[in-house]
C-alpha cells in the first residue's frame, strides 16, 4: 500500500487544480422535446425477434442516486410473480420476457435528462397486438402513479435487502476494471458514497 501511494502522489500530484466545480447541463433545454421523440417506429431487426422497446425521456434523476426512484420503479415493472405485467401478457402469449429501467450510464442519466425504458421480448402472437401489448404497459404504469409508492416501504426495504446481501456477497472483480468504476463515481457521489453510490439504497423518500 504504502508504494501504491507513493506511485499515485510522483505521478497525479503534478496535475493542476483549476479549482472549478463539475460542469452541468441542467440550463439546457430538454434534448427529445421534439415532434420525432413522439412517435412509433417500426425498425426491421437483422435477426429473426419481436420486440417492443418504450423510452420515457424523464428530467434529470442522478442526484437522487441515495433514493433510486427509477430503480424502485423498474423493480415493480420487472417483477414476474402473479399480478405482473409479465405474467398477464405470458397468459396470453404475447410475451416471453420484459425488462425496464435505466442503465445509470452517461447516455441514459446526466445533468440533462435521465431515460426510462421498457422493453418486452414478443411472440409471433404478441407481435400481432403489439398495441394492446403496449396498452398493457401504459395500463400498469397509470395504476403505480394512482397507487404511489408502497406506504408500509415493505417493497422498498425488499429490494435494499437484496441489493445489500448482493453487494456483500459479490464476486471479487478485475482491479482495473474496479478502480475504473470508482473513479467515475467519484463524479457522481459524495465522498463517503464511492464505494456503495452505485450498489445500494439508503435513503425511502417516496415524494421522490
Amino acid at each position: 500500500l504504502d508504494t501504491l501511494e507513493k506511485w499515485v502522489t510522483e505521478i497525479f500530484s503534478e496535475i493542476p487544480n483549476n479549482g472549478l466545480p463539475k460542469p452541468s447541463f441542467g440550463h439546457l433545454t430538454q434534448p427529445f422535446d421534439t415532434p420525432e421523440f413522439h412517435k412509433l417506429y417500426r425498425v426491421v431487426p437483422v435477426r429473426k425477434v419481436h420486440s417492443l422497446s418504450i423510452t420515457w425521456a424523464l428530467p434529470p434523476q442522478e442526484q437522487y442516486y441515495r433514493v433510486k426512484p427509477l430503480h424502485y420503479i423498474s423493480w415493480l415493472v420487472g417483477h414476474e410473480g402473479k399480478g405482473s405485467v409479465l405474467s398477464f401478457l405470458r397468459k396470453k402469449f404475447w410475451a416471453l420476457a420484459l425488462y425496464g429501467g435505466n442503465g445509470e450510464t452517461g447516455f441514459e442519466q446526466n445533468s440533462t435528462y435521465s431515460i426510462f425504458s421498457i422493453s418486452v421480448t414478443l411472440t409471433d402472437e404478441g407481435y400481432k397486438h403489439f398495441y394492446e401489448v403496449a396498452h398493457v404497459v401504459f395500463q400498469y404504469v397509470k395504476m403505480l402513479q394512482k397507487r404511489g409508492p408502497d406506504k408500509r416501504q415493505v417493497i422498498w426495504e425488499e429490494i435494499q435487502k437484496i441489493e445489500a446481501n448482493e453487494f456483500h456477497y459479490q464476486e471479487q472483480t478485475d482491479p482495473v476494471d474496479y478502480v475504473e468504476s470508482l473513479c467515475e463515481n467519484m463524479q457522481l457521489f459524495q465522498k463517503e458514497d464511492f464505494l456503495t453510490g452505485d450498489e445500494l439504497l439508503f435513503e425511502y423518500k417516496p415524494e421522490v
